[in-house]
């Protein structure tokens, strides 16, 4: 596949992008492929932004990627879950795996059937050997044969509403050094706030911080994800928290890195057991299961 020719600025093999072509480095017939780039090899203003999002989402995986290359040259593996059209994976296939020594797997798990067999076409198409789409659930690839006992790196690109916490699930199941999340549309706990609604009121003033229906849907939002954070924590994981890219480009911005220290957690799982006596989320509880003592 032809590359672009627009000269990038120096940098380590693997590198993203330079900040100044958008296209540098990236194969375009690939971007082609995936409807990021028209026939005439042009960037709409929605593709721009998409190409933005994941551009930045691998600079933040790749050292993650380089981190968790095995001595032994057994394969560095990637799983990321809700992968739609599968952008990400191709993307990071394209810029890091198809360019290191290192033996690999990538896995792409979609729950769209269509989607699934449209990338498993366009990897045929592209040589991408190392790339394997299964048309599972989250929580059905935590249980399948087909993926191994341990995975290196989770991600998880705005899998909707609770799917990202299967994917925290899928994760600790299987062990994973580093999990990079980036949640969407968080409804679960905003949905108990609501419901709630009376009684908080009655019982304490905080709960003004859910009154309204936009602060509901808001607050529920900065909930889950920091209960996500100390369920990782508690987990033994170190957690960082920042912006994927400018809100100017997406709303749902919050990114979500853990990378397994296996750190005290039980400081994290109390937090996260008085945050939802506290706040009532106690039809909450299962989901953000901590460690047992």
């Amino acid at each position: 596949m032809a590359r672009s020719k627009t000269p990038s600025k120096p940098g380590p093999a693997g590198a993203a992008p330079a900040q100044d072509d958008p296209l540098a480095g990236h194969s375009v017939e690939l971007l082609k492929a995936l409807h990021i780039l028209t026939r005439e090899g042009k960037l709409n203003q929605d593709s721009r932004r998409k190409l933005k999002q994941i551009q930045h989402l691998f600079q933040f995986i790749e050292p993650l990627l380089r981190e968790s290359v095995h001595a032994d040259n057994t394969p560095l593996t990637l799983v990321d879950h809700g992968a739609g059209k599968s952008y990400l994976g191709f993307i990071l296939y394209d810029l890091f795996f198809k360019q290191s020594a290192q033996a690999f797997k990538l896995w792409s798990i979609e729950t769209r059937p269509e989607l699934v067999e449209k990338s498993r076409e366009l990897a045929r198409a592209a040589g991408f050997s190392g790339m394997e789409f299964l048309n599972l659930s989250v929580a059905q690839a935590t249980q399948s044969p087909l993926l191994p006992q341990q995975i290196d790196v989770v991600t998880a690109l705005h899998a909707c509403n609770t799917a990202t916490d299967d994917a925290i699930d899928f994760a600790l199941a299987k062990r994973a050094q580093h999990v990079v999340i980036v949640p969407c549309c968080q409804a679960e706990v905003a949905a108990v706030f609501r419901q709630g609604k009376a009684d908080a009121l009655a019982r304490t003033s905080l709960a003004e911080l859910w009154r309204h229906p936009l602060h509901t849907r808001e607050f529920g939002s900065q909930v889950t994800n920091v209960l996500r954070c100390l369920r990782l924590q508690a987990h033994g994981y170190q957690v960082t928290v920042t912006e994927l890219v400018g809100w100017e480009h997406s709303m749902k911005n919050e990114l979500i890195i853990a990378t397994q220290k296996h750190q005290p957690g039980k400081a994290a799982a109390r937090r996260l057991t008085e945050m939802l006596d506290a706040l009532g989320l106690h039809a909450v509880r299962e989901r953000f299961a901590v460690p047992q003592p």
